[in-house]
């Protein structure tokens, strides 16, 4: 019975491989080329500020125009990665043709006037948009086209199309992925990523000057590590767990206390702009906006910075948490991931100095382990620091991230996530916890 059922899933596959086949090249090529856009666009946009700091003081205002644009857009919109989720979960209303677009302006007006937030929620919802409607064209699952989308979009604007596809798939079921649509993934990303690259669009490159001082063979090369660095390494990545809680944490109840306490909607993205003005004038320095990948200035903290001796302040990684929560709590756009990156890499840097460790190592791991623990995407963050930092260290990559995956906590940056089986320190923890508040 199983092998015949084996045998007609075979023959579905096969008779539907050239409609997915041409609708996939279709979703990337057409993916690939609005990313392009889109990262052109923002560097412009970014570089602009650096030209015409006053704009920053227009902040308030731009949130209540972004604010306006989604409730004459529809409320559903609003909810970007979370109903991307959540219709990948359970197909429901479907997604909008004109999220893509939407998120790709309000992106580009939060980060004019200095937003702290990232990119990667608008390619998600770009490369989400885009498929969900070349999927209803071809009459092809909608799930199947949901997770190729966010595999291209993803893929597509970090340059990391394997970590694309693998991410799009890990961020549905904790420890219950269901890796069946892996191939139309990865197939998606790579096109993508291809096709953003030959309209030579550049990425940030990093790279780690740490190297084994051992490296005979492959298994020295790729599996040994000293273990006084590996003992470094879970101690910082426990710290790496606990911020990427932190910042989910924050993000959450910062949005959830200004519905609360404030009546007038519109005047929550106001508030949240003036907040970010007046952090900025109390650190006298603009650091903490935007992107934070290029330097407004010679000697600004940014994510390459980071990788360098004294190239962040013991604090970077907690203003940036601050200033990315209140950007994203009271409603502005962009996603959360790349501002991950330099929480990561500053605390990494941090971390660096009281551990004595290496710098760019604990600040690559620290890159990726903080987007591991804020996504659950373990698999998917090591990957990723195979692609950017080159695979050398894949050992202490997978390290990081599974341990500032497990003491995260019971957190997601994205609300509709689904974690189907709670993590073991997460269950201690609260343990504990119960425990603590019985005795006092």
């Amino acid at each position: 019975m199983n092998t015949l059922m084996t045998k007609k899933r075979i023959k579905i596959f096969i008779s539907e491989l050239p409609r997915l086949s041409i609708a996939l090249t279709l979703i990337a090529i057409t993916v690939g080329l609005i990313i392009a856009f889109f990262l052109w666009c923002l560097d412009f946009v970014i570089h602009q500020r650096f030209l015409h700091p006053y704009l920053l003081y227009l902040l308030p205002l731009a949130g209540v125009f972004i604010y306006f644009l989604y409730q004459q857009a529809g409320k559903s919109i609003e909810k970007g990665n979370d109903l991307i989720i959540a219709e990948i979960y359970k197909p429901n209303q479907g997604i909008p043709k004109r999220m893509g677009l939407l998120v790709l302006v309000t992106t580009l007006i939060t980060h004019l006037f200095g937003g702290s937030a990232g990119r990667e929620g608008t390619a998600v919802q770009i490369g989400s948009s885009i498929a969900y409607f070349f999927g209803q064209w071809f009459k092809i699952d909608s799930r199947t086209t949901l997770i190729s989308g966010v595999a291209a979009g993803f893929g597509a604007v970090f340059g990391t199309p394997f970590a694309g596809a693998v991410f799009a798939v890990e961020i549905l079921q904790i420890r219950r992925t269901n890796y069946k649509t892996f191939l139309p993934a990865i197939i998606a990303a790579l096109v993508a990523d291809k096709t953003v690259k030959t309209l030579q669009i550049p990425h940030t490159s990093y790279s780690i000057d740490y190297h084994k001082p051992y490296a005979i063979n492959f298994i020295q090369k790729y599996f040994y590590v000293e273990p006084s660095l590996v003992f470094k390494i879970i101690i910082a990545s426990i710290f790496f767990g606990l911020a990427a809680f932190f910042f989910s944490f924050l993000t959450k109840h910062i949005k959830s206390l200004a519905q609360k306490i404030i009546k007038k909607k519109w005047l929550i993205p106001a508030i949240g702009g003036v907040i970010i003005i007046v952090l900025t004038i109390v650190n006298g320095k603009p650091d903490y906006l935007s992107l934070g990948v290029d330097p407004e200035y010679q000697g600004a903290t940014t994510v390459q910075s980071a990788f360098q001796e004294n190239g962040a302040n013991t604090w970077s990684w907690f203003w940036k948490t601050l200033y990315t929560g209140v950007t994203i709590g009271t409603g502005f756009k962009g996603g959360e991931v790349t501002p991950l990156f330099y929480i990561g890499a500053t605390l990494g840097n941090t971390l660096s100095f009281f551990l004595n460790a290496p710098v760019s190592l604990f600040a690559a791991l620290g890159f990726i382990a903080v987007f591991s623990g804020a996504t659950n995407t373990p698999l998917a963050s090591s990957i990723m620091g195979a692609e950017i930092f080159g695979t050398e260290h894949i050992t202490l990559y997978l390290i990081a991230c599974y341990i500032a995956y497990l003491f995260s906590g019971h957190q997601s940056i994205y609300g509709a996530q689904l974690i189907y089986k709670k993590k073991r320190i997460y269950l201690l923890c609260n343990q504990i916890w119960n425990t603590i508040k019985k005795i006092f």
